[in-house]
């Protein structure tokens, strides 16, 4: 395991934050360890130092990097949700370029040689997905707002932090599990319904965007993995910025996962199409991505099954659903 002496983490009060702040703490017990939360967020893991500064506050992120000085940086703060980046492009470009630039302007000028780990998304390769499953060869061709703002990060960290750092830019495709429990995400949508139809808190009717998607899926469990190898693989890569796909290479479509979740369902309902759910005709039919470039550098393979996920995602759901009703009971 490479050694870290100093560690920033953005993002580590969410979903995926949450778990990679857990990997990090057992594999890195002995370094210091901040996150970076907005002033007034809460959350986040009890073994790092809480690091209070809004991402697109240049000044305050400047004086937060001179002072922490990390040596590994992981940055996963972002707007996450692609539906969401439809209604919000200027929020968007805001935290996901214009944070992005502040954090590695800031690191470049503080801690040049420390290890950045930048979650991108495989959705920067946009409209090439029509030509099949990609390998990182594929060259980006954003359809949003979301994917053009993390296409334009990666560049200009690509521009800061070379040469005299390591920059690994990570392409996860789509990721869900336990602890995901942000409507605004397909899988996690239909779990929290189904759980919240069980307990006869919400109708017999599961409302859903357009099931014809197909995506490339993985557990939060296995990206948490990939990219703690990334991080521990970091120093020998051979290049001072390095790009790897996340992913499994098989697309699911959303309407045969939904069919897997209603066969561990509790109870019957009906799925009704909601419109506001449906996205632009810009959105891509099919995404897998290959994974082998990861593979090779690190031998990293996904280890949960994508019924292992399934189940995990609705426990959860369930767990949460049951905390809810005996919080209003």
């Amino acid at each position: 395991m490479a050694a870290f002496e100093r560690i920033l983490v953005t993002g580590g009060a969410g979903f995926v934050g949450h778990h990679l702040c857990v990997a990090l703490a057992e594999a890195y017990p002995h370094a210091g360890r901040a996150l970076l939360l907005r002033p007034g967020e809460r959350g986040g893991h009890e073994g790092f130092e809480a690091a209070a500064a809004d991402l697109v506050d240049e000044a305050a992120i400047d004086q937060l990097i001179a002072r922490l000085r990390p040596d590994l940086i992981v940055h996963l703060a972002g707007q996450s949700s692609i539906g969401q980046a439809l209604h919000a492009s200027e929020m968007t470009w805001r935290v996901n370029f214009h944070g992005t630039f502040a954090l590695g302007a800031a690191t470049a000028r503080h801690c040049p040689a420390a290890v950045f780990l930048f979650v991108s998304s495989a959705s920067v390769y946009g409209a090439s997905f029509r030509d099949g499953v990609l390998s990182e060869e594929a060259p980006p061709r954003p359809v949003d707002a979301y994917s053009r703002s993390k296409v334009a990060a990666e560049s200009a960290l690509s521009d800061l932090l070379a040469p005299k750092g390591r920059l690994v830019v990570a392409r996860p495709v789509n990721h869900s599990g336990p602890g995901q429990r942000n409507r605004s995400f397909a899988l996690a949508s239909f779990a929290a319904q189904i759980a919240a139809i069980e307990t006869g808190r919400a109708e017999p009717r599961l409302k859903v965007g357009d099931l014809s998607k197909a995506r490339d899926f993985l557990d939060v469990r296995d990206v948490v993995d990939a990219y703690m190898r990334l991080i521990d693989k970091a120093r020998d890569l051979p290049q001072p910025v390095s790009t790897f796909n996340v992913a499994s290479g098989t697309a699911h479509r959303l309407e045969a996962l939904l069919e897997r979740l209603r066969g561990r369902a509790k109870a019957q309902f009906a799925i009704e199409v909601d419109p506001a759910l449906l996205r632009p005709e810009s959105d891509i039919a099919s995404v897998a991505c290959d994974a082998t470039r990861l593979t090779e550098a690190t031998g990293w393979r996904p280890r949960h099954e994508i019924d292992d996920m399934l189940q995990a995602l609705l426990d959860d759901a369930r767990a949460a659903e049951a905390q809810a009703a005996t919080a209003t009971s």
